[in-house]
């Protein structure tokens, strides 16, 4: 059962229990109303509501989203119990979120245990709280600690909670606690609904709305849920609570059905599902890591698996490699105590678990080793060589190339079976994608200890095909050649860089290449040159740009110039470098508006995808979209690329396609899975491959 109850005396204990996270469902809703009824009946005295497990419940039941309300409505239950004659306790032992915050807001009185969290992220997900959240929070809480929760979905700690008044206490035992209070004491506490909203002066007011709003427009840029969710707040202060209530509600229900809440709960479910494939074997454990490159890669992998309580050999070719890697890894650590995550008790005991050391011996207790050197062939191979001489049989050798061939480098070991992909992205101690390379002869067992590391490491771990750039950066190469084009042809880095951003992505193109330093993307196109196609359009611009030494931020000049090392400033040299550049190539410029530069880059790097999808590279349309948003900035809040394409419509996608294709069919020939899907009426989603 979804809720199960029991008295002692005068006092009721419900408990929310749907494993794992006692989701709130039909089944939990009725019960909770059945509960009300009972309590009264019983003439109890109080009712303790706490979760089940470690968790008092976190949120509805996203899987009921997609279809209409069923009774009974969330609203009607928490209507119900707040306005009971027997009050209701809530002993929050976890985690209470989105709707298992509201049932505690409704609750007379609120207690705490020491790691409970309180939060309304339901505009993550797209749409605002839809019972109660978005008034009660504010009458509890104040105005600005309820926005904060409700614009931004930022939970509270169990502390932050009390302090804001949200909760009552904080006891090591909250049921007990609940159960100790004062009878007379609990009722006089005033039902949430029956408070008054915050007061304040209408200056004040205007100054508190205007300040959420300017945040919201840069953090939250095209998103409709969190503006929304002001919206309602703020009419609510001037309106009467059921009012209130009913604004809210029908709001909720309004963005429920709407494209951004689609898209946000498939990313959402998408991301839930990113797991080993079935049937895997049981993965070694994992004690010690051997990482080699201690660079900002090397060091962010290292750092990151430290913090996990891993053993970790970091190897470097030479003692100043060795110097120079302890300094990047120190320099983590720091970065860590002075943000608050780490104490100097646990910043010593990283150092204590790190071994810096150019002697390959050294790693030969290792389970994995991951290299994460200079992308060359010739240095990777000369490293697989020094682990596969040092390390034991059993032990599963990875590469962190962004692009290079898996297959050829495992070629050149005893055992090929046990070397995999693991491309992690910078920084690897904070970004969460994870790309694990199956090459032609991995073994089972390589890939099972890879997913493990995900795991451990908290990663969306996602299975990519080998090919030159796997997934990620083979859509992102195409993305950065059609852009190059619409340079050329007309554009600037900058219009380029705001149509983007005005589609949802944190950084345009150019940025980008600014900030991770624009001399990689020479080098990877240098390695391409012989296996470039002849008739393939080729953009030099990018080329003179390092040429001049105009290598991004790290040289304070790049697309954007950085003066003093401080923000970026618009160029006119850039201007006159790519006007020269198109006239040296004959090509006449034009203007070229943000929606074509937006169309042309989402249909390019669609079209890619398709051909990964075909190919086999990429499992699932899913993937893909783990891969463009986690990885690539894509917004989460259009679904990931794949299912944006989705929404546009196949077709749709296909016609503007095929018009590109007429003016160059060499860059622009069109997917088969494309053409497949058009042509058969199947979505991009439910596509598979034939036979």
């Amino acid at each position: 059962m979804s809720v199960t109850r029991s008295r002692d005396g005068l006092t009721g204990y419900v408990t929310l229990d749907n494993p794992p996270v006692n989701a709130i469902g039909r089944a939990m809703r009725a019960g909770l109303m059945e509960a009300v009824a009972w309590a009264e009946a019983e003439k109890l005295d109080r009712v303790i509501v706490t979760g089940a497990g470690k968790v008092f419940a976190a949120g509805a039941d996203a899987r009921e989203f997609d279809g209409a309300p069923l009774e009974p409505y969330l609203p009607d239950v928490l209507d119900a119990i707040e306005r009971s004659f027997v009050p209701w306790i809530a002993a929050i032992n976890g985690v209470a979120l989105g709707g298992g915050a509201e049932i505690a807001l409704a609750c007379r009185m609120r207690i705490a245990g020491p790691r409970a969290q309180i939060g309304l992220p339901e505009v993550t997900l797209g749409v605002i709280p839809g019972a109660g959240g978005t008034q009660r929070a504010m009458r509890l809480c104040g105005l600005e600690t309820a926005l904060e929760m409700i614009a931004f979905g930022k939970p509270l700690s169990a502390r932050a909670a009390r302090d804001a008044k949200l909760v009552y206490a904080l006891e090591d035992d909250p049921v007990e606690a609940a159960f100790m209070v004062n009878t007379e004491e609990l009722l006089c506490v005033v039902p949430t609904w029956e408070l008054p909203p915050p007061e304040m002066d209408a200056a004040a007011f205007a100054a508190a709305f205007a300040a959420v709003r300017a945040k919201l427009a840069k953090r939250s840029a095209g998103q409709v849920a969190p503006m929304r969710a002001v919206d309602v707040v703020e009419a609510g202060l001037s309106m009467e609570f059921a009012e209130a209530m009913a604004l809210e509600r029908s709001t909720f229900l309004e963005l429920k059905g709407g494209e951004q809440s689609r898209a946000l709960r498939h990313m959402f479910f998408s991301e839930r599902a990113a797991k080993a494939p079935a049937g895997l074997p049981a993965a070694p454990e994992l004690t010690q890591i051997a990482v080699v490159g201690g660079g900002t890669m090397g060091a962010g992998i290292t750092y990151a698996c430290l913090s996990l309580g891993l053993s970790v050999v970091l190897l470097e070719t030479d003692s100043d490699g060795v110097d120079r890697a302890r300094h990047n890894i120190d320099a983590l650590i720091a970065q860590g105590v002075k943000r608050g995550r780490l104490d100097d008790s646990g910043a010593e005991a990283l150092r204590a678990r790190l071994v810096v050391s150019d002697d390959y011996d050294a790693a030969a207790g290792a389970e994995l080793a991951i290299e994460a050197a200079f992308e060359s062939m010739a240095v990777k191979k000369q490293i697989f060589a020094k682990l596969d001489a040092a390390m034991s049989p059993d032990a599963i050798l990875a590469t962190n190339t962004s692009y290079l061939d898996v297959d050829e480098i495992a070629a050149g070991i005893k055992h090929p079976s046990r070397v995999l992909g693991l491309h992690f992205f910078a920084p690897a101690h904070i970004m969460r994608l994870l790309e694990i390379v199956n090459g032609a002869q991995t073994s089972e067992r390589a890939l099972a200890t890879g997913f493990a590391l995900a795991k451990l490491l908290k990663k969306v771990p996602v299975l990519a095909g080998v090919c030159d750039g796997f997934i990620g950066n083979r859509i992102y190469t195409r993305y950065k050649e059609e852009a190059d084009i619409l340079l050329i042809d007309g554009s600037t880095p900058w219009d380029i860089d705001e149509a983007m951003e005005g589609f949802g992505y944190a950084m345009g193109p150019y940025e980008v290449q600014d900030l991770s330093g624009l001399d990689i993307g020479f080098a990877n196109r240098r390695r391409q040159d012989a296996s470039r196609d002849p008739n393939r359009r080729y953009i030099p611009i990018a080329d003179r740009m390092v040429n001049e030494g105009r290598l991004g931020r790290k040289a304070s000049v790049g697309w954007y110039r950085y003066p003093g090392g401080g923000g970026k400033v618009l160029d006119p040299l850039i201007e006159d470098l790519i006007t020269e550049e198109a006239r040296f190539a004959k090509v006449k410029r034009r203007e070229i508006g943000a929606d074509e530069i937006r169309e042309r880059l989402v249909l390019a790097m669609v079209n890619e995808a398709a051909d990964i999808l075909g190919e086999g590279i990429a499992q699932s349309t899913r993937d893909i979209d783990l891969v463009t948003v986690f990885g690539y900035g894509f917004p989460r809040w259009r679904g990931g690329l794949m299912h944006y394409a989705d929404t546009v419509g196949v077709a749709q996608i296909v016609e503007k396609i095929r018009a590109l294709e007429v003016v160059d069919p060499v860059i622009w020939k069109l997917s088969p899975v494309l053409a497949d899907c058009a042509e058969t009426g199947v979505a991009l989603a439910d596509w598979s491959k034939p036979g």
